[in-house]
């Protein structure tokens, strides 16, 4: 018990000095908008491990609801002269509407089966976005302002935003937390581990995938409305299939199944792609795919998940 106390103990005093170094970030010379970038993708990260670390789905489709969320929240605020706070929400909605109607197809299937079709419904998306004159094309959503928060509370200063991004992907994360330890979470995980048992124990198994898929591409779609906030634009990358093969790079690179292994994850994937953009143009792709080869062999269960693993080996050493 002494020993599970002391690693509660060490999560949490981690989890605190890495919240103070991201709140006093912007005073130590970091660039906000990067900051900003890296939590939004952060998030979508987090998101999408809900679905696959605890339910055990994998969606090939996820970059539906990261850039569907983006769209709307850029065309409500652009065109539409909606606040900030609505157009964030209208995101968040939006993207869950779109995952209820993905959700219901495809949780009909498993496996290979339900990964492709949540692949070829994203790709509708794509082609929606591509076509509908209200989207831009391939030129996307370009000026999107940030207006004022509450009508009060102007984002136009990076700082201001900054912390507002802050303090959302603080509560989300908290409530993914909160939604994994909790008892749906717990039959989640179950689901993972043994669907059949489940479903002899009497569970709806479909509904509570329903609601995990749900629920996951709703924070998926605030993910993206941020994003678009930060950028200023929604383009068509947001819903091309290479974001969600992105975002599955970053929760195995961080550690699938694990609370931080998303957020580590997408802080290596974004911030190579900021360091190494300008150096090695279109090699930067090529250079994550290494990186990411070399992690999956060396390891095999993330960097936050290899760390759990070595604490749990110390423990039971010691025990």
């Amino acid at each position: 018990m002494s020993a599970m106390k002391q690693h509660g103990k060490l999560v949490r005093v981690t989890y605190l000095a890495l919240l103070v170094l991201v709140l006093v970030a912007p005073l130590i010379g970091l660039y906000p908008v990067f900051v900003m970038k890296l939590l939004c993708f952060a998030l979508f990260a987090c998101a999408f491990n809900l679905l696959l670390g605890f339910t055990g789905l994998l969606s090939f489709g996820h970059a539906a609801f990261f850039g569907g969320g983006a769209y709307v929240a850029g065309w409500v605020i652009r065109s539409q002269g909606w606040s900030p706070e609505f157009g964030l929400v209208a995101a968040t909605v939006g993207a869950a509407i779109l995952g209820l109607v993905f959700g219901a197809v495809a949780i009909r299937r498993q496996g290979i089966y339900f990964a492709m079709i949540t692949l070829a419904m994203a790709q509708m998306v794509y082609f929606i976005c591509l076509q509908a004159p209200f989207t831009g094309g391939e030129d996307g959503l370009q000026g999107v302002p940030r207006g004022k928060l509450f009508g009060l509370l102007s984002l136009e200063p990076d700082t201001t935003l900054y912390y507002l991004v802050v303090a959302i992907f603080v509560g989300c994360f908290l409530a993914i937390s909160r939604i994994v330890t909790s008892p749906f979470g717990q039959v989640l995980k179950m689901i993972r581990e043994n669907e059949p048992r489940a479903i002899s124990l009497g569970y709806e198994v479909d509904r509570y995938k329903l609601l995990a898929f749900v629920l996951s591409a709703a924070l998926a779609g605030l993910a993206g409305g941020l994003k678009t906030l930060v950028m200023g634009f929604a383009t068509l990358s947001d819903v091309h299939w290479s974001m969600s093969g992105e975002v599955i790079l970053m929760s195995l690179l961080g550690g699938v199944g694990t609370f931080f292994g998303p957020v580590v994850g997408g802080g290596i994937v974004i911030a190579l792609q900021d360091l190494l953009a300008d150096k090695v143009g279109a090699w930067v792709t090529v250079i994550i795919g290494v990186i990411f080869v070399v992690c999956v062999l060396a390891f095999r269960k993330g960097v936050v998940g290899e760390l759990h693993a070595w604490f749990e080996r110390r423990r039971a050493r010691a025990a």
